[in-house]
């Protein structure tokens, strides 16, 4: 380049040459010894690390990979404990157990030239297709599952095939007893059902499904068809700890009655469903109790998840003039009241710019408390929880259960409080006293009514009596009480209860048991508008009828409810439709347990 002169270049040195270069330019071949010697190290060296890595694995992980390959060969089998039953009020089934069967392969043990043979022949017993048979068969397994839930007759069959490592584990399947109605099981609102998974569902299975089902064990030797053994394992046998079984008040013939007439009344009047409940007055035991329409549970899957709820426990309903019986027990018992006590009910009353009516539509001039009832007047009703004052008639509801669940040991209990008295209007304590405005289920309605006949104690309703079996000492159930009104108080109202029936006039006509039981049946009516859930009221009512008897010493309560009845409207009365139902059930009653009056 112009203007700089080049610098001399500096010479280059020689290149370090290793010895192997000095072999290879002097002419010298490689020796095939030395490189096999290199080779065998290194694989020596990868041999002890691989070695040394399975030593560590198992010392430290040893088990757990142990566990885990054998569990990939499904080392246990799953025993089924067998689910508890239950029972009636003498030993009847409700809910048992019927025997099934999972079948189970041995691939292991079964030649791999026998393996199309058998998945044909196993395809044709089980009805499923050859192709998921074999692909089991040829699983590299000493035990898989064939097919779950199979009935003895397959298991029988397959018996009489005599395949190689074919077996099949017992198990239990629920069932229950017919209905009194076709297409029915007995008390299945009350029962419920258990479900594909063996978890019970609605009812006393959803309620104690972990009293009935028991504690599965495990097995790591089965044997097929034959007795050979199929040896999975060396866990030791774990047994199977049996569930507990259910004894029950449901009295079986009655339960059959009730299920029978209430369906007869729901249809004759074309209603959309009808619940009835009858209770051991003293106990608090379930004697009976429907639902209408019903379901059998053996066939759970193929009816319409509507029907599986218990409208006795999860119905919320404004119960109408049963209500008054509460309304009458608070002021008897605060002396607010007296039975022959009169006052001039007019027919109608306005309460914070409202007007209340009878159901009559008219004047009743100068009448006592007792006519009030056995007419069952709105009016009158009102002024009766007027002169009591609305807080203590406030806290007499709530004394009653009335917003408060029962606890009944069925599954699905619905429950609606009262609003806070601070925050409830006078018009509000008004429609309370005739049994509108508020909402309660069928059973919280019958547990009240049923303190008047138990001599003015709340007991809790209950459906098991006893809890047995599981390996451990019985469960007595004891169910809880308390008392809500006087002994006095409640034979006075009881007395009111029977002119309700007996009467001339009065609403309860139908269900007099003359002459026999003439001054015995204490009853009252109920026939509730439906409200259409915009503060108006329109033409279906819900009809009712509660009842207990005798009236001397009770020994039965019940509660009748018939919904959205499609006859005249005169007609669309408790009077008319519960009522009827409810003698029906009493002198079935007396002739199953040979009552006198």
């Amino acid at each position: 380049m112009a203007g700089r002169t080049a610098s001399p270049r500096r010479p280059a040195a020689p290149r370090r040459r290793r010895p192997a270069d000095l072999d290879r330019h002097q002419g010298a071949t490689p020796d095939p010894g030395r490189r096999l010697g290199w080779l065998l190290i290194i694989t020596v060296v990868a041999v002890m690390g691989l070695g040394g890595r399975l030593i560590l694995l198992q010392i430290s992980q040893g088990s757990q990979l142990a566990a885990a390959a054998v569990a990939q060969q499904v080392s246990q089998v799953t025993i089924p404990a067998v689910r508890g039953e239950i029972l009636d009020d003498q030993g009847q089934v409700l809910a048992g157990n019927v025997a099934v069967y999972d079948i189970y392969a041995a691939p292991n043990q079964i030649l791999a030239g026998q393996r199309n043979a058998e998945a044909a022949r196993l395809a044709a017993v089980l009805q499923l297709p050859v192709s998921q048979i074999l692909t089991q068969l040829d699983r590299p397994l000493d035990f898989v599952y064939l097919a779950k839930g199979e009935p003895l007759a397959v298991e029988q069959r397959l018996q009489a095939l005599n395949l190689t490592g074919v077996g099949a584990i017992q198990g239990e399947q629920a069932t229950y007893g017919p209905g009194a109605l076709p297409n029915t099981s007995l008390a299945a609102n009350v029962v419920g059902f258990v479900n594909a998974n063996g978890v019970g569902q609605y009812g006393l299975e959803g309620y104690y499904n972990s009293v009935l089902a028991g504690k599965p064990g495990s097995e790591s030797a089965v044997t097929d068809l034959q007795g050979n053994p199929v040896v999975l394992g060396s866990s030791p046998k774990t047994a199977a700890v049996p569930g507990r079984n259910l004894l029950t008040s449901i009295d079986a013939p009655i339960q059959a009655a009730v299920e029978k007439d209430l369906a007869a009344e729901v249809q004759k009047v074309n209603a959309s469903s009808g619940t009835m409940i009858v209770m051991n007055v003293h106990t608090g035991g379930i004697v009976a109790w429907a639902d209408y329409p019903s379901y059998n549970a053996n066939t759970y899957s193929q009816v319409s998840e509507k029907l599986f709820k218990d409208a006795g426990v999860a119905d919320l309903y404004e119960p109408g003039s049963v209500g008054k019986l509460i309304t009458f027990a608070g002021a008897l018992q605060r002396n607010a009241i007296t039975p022959n006590e009169t006052f001039d009910e007019t027919g109608q009353v306005t309460v914070q710019g409202q007007t209340i009516r009878d159901w009559d539509l008219r004047a009743h001039g100068v009448i006592t408390m007792t006519w009030v009832l056995e007419d069952s007047l709105n009016v009158g009703a009102v002024h009766i929880e007027q002169i009591e004052g609305s807080q203590p008639f406030y806290q007499n509801m709530q004394a009653f259960g009335i917003g408060h669940p029962t606890g009944i040991d069925l599954a699905g209990e619905s429950n609606q409080p009262l609003p806070p008295y601070s925050q409830t209007q006078p018009l509000q304590f008004a429609t309370y006293s005739f049994g509108q405005g508020y909402v309660t289920t069928p059973i919280q309605m019958l547990a009240a009514v049923n303190t008047i006949a138990n001599g003015g104690v709340w007991v809790q309703p209950h459906v098991v009596s006893e809890i047995v079996g599981g390996n451990q000492p019985p469960t007595v159930i004891k169910p809880k009480t308390r008392r809500v009104i006087s002994s006095a108080t409640a034979q006075t109202l009881t007395q009111m209860m029977v002119g309700v029936v007996d009467a001339p006039g009065a609403s309860g006509f139908e269900a007099r048991i003359w002459p026999a039981w003439k001054g015995q049946i204490a009853g009252k009516t109920g026939t509730a508008s439906v409200s259409d859930g915009h503060g108006s009221y329109g033409p279906n009512t819900i009809d009712s009828f509660v009842e207990f008897f005798p009236a001397s010493n009770p020994q039965f309560s019940m509660i009748c409810i018939i919904r959205y009845p499609q006859v005249p409207a005169p007609l669309r009365e408790g009077a008319y439709d519960a009522a009827p139902t409810s003698k029906l059930i009493t002198e079935a009653l007396i002739s199953r347990f040979h009552l006198q009056p």
